[in-house]
């Protein structure tokens, strides 16, 4: 099949019409992802007070870096990953909090319970263009099951690239509270 040279601006058209499209539906897919990037959360109304074990962590996040003299530096997209180790318990996630590296409240990932199956895992992500948190950024991760069980695996990974240049890296969890309470029956 052979183009015709009159039909060429025609084309061309088509093709910035088709490639706009897609731009825009990439946005509007992308807006409608920033809370939810995994997939559709389920949500339970249990509340810390019902289970028998809660747990903080404290994730270390690095929304950017310094690089080159110290005066520069890279932006990092950032996914919370947070996974359900258990093979047969649910674990409740009960807070997602995003800090800057002052320690300041910038957002809230959770706005009620999210229940987490077994073998289940759920992100949440900091865009690369979000630039307040700074090199010593953090979420407070608070969770809960139904009796004591260390089962969940809490990372941060980030990555980032400019140019042909690309960084990742991951940082891992760390318990600063534990709760134990035994139930009534």
């Amino acid at each position: 099949m052979s183009i015709k040279k009159n039909n060429f601006p025609w084309l061309l058209l088509l093709g910035l019409i088709l490639s706009t499209n897609a731009c825009q539906l990439r946005e509007s897919d992308s807006d409608s992802k920033k809370s939810h990037p995994s997939h559709i959360y389920n949500y339970s109304p249990i509340s810390g007070s019902d289970l028998a074990y809660v747990q903080t962590d404290y994730v270390p996040v690095y929304s950017d870096i310094y690089h080159r003299d110290g005066t520069r530096r890279f932006s990092l997209t950032v996914t919370l990953s947070i996974r359900n180790t258990s093979r047969t318990d649910s674990a409740y996630i009960l807070l997602a909090n995003y800090h800057d590296s002052y320690g300041t409240h910038l957002y809230s990932y959770v706005d009620s319970t999210i229940l987490l199956t077994p073998l289940e895992a759920i992100e949440f992500v900091v865009d690369e263009k979000q630039i307040t948190g700074g090199a010593g950024a953090n979420f407070i991760v608070k969770w809960g099951a139904t009796k004591y069980a260390d089962q969940l695996l809490i990372q941060t990974v980030m990555i980032g690239t400019s140019g042909q240049q690309g960084i990742s890296f991951v940082t891992d969890a760390k318990k600063i509270e534990e709760q134990k309470v035994q139930l009534k029956k």
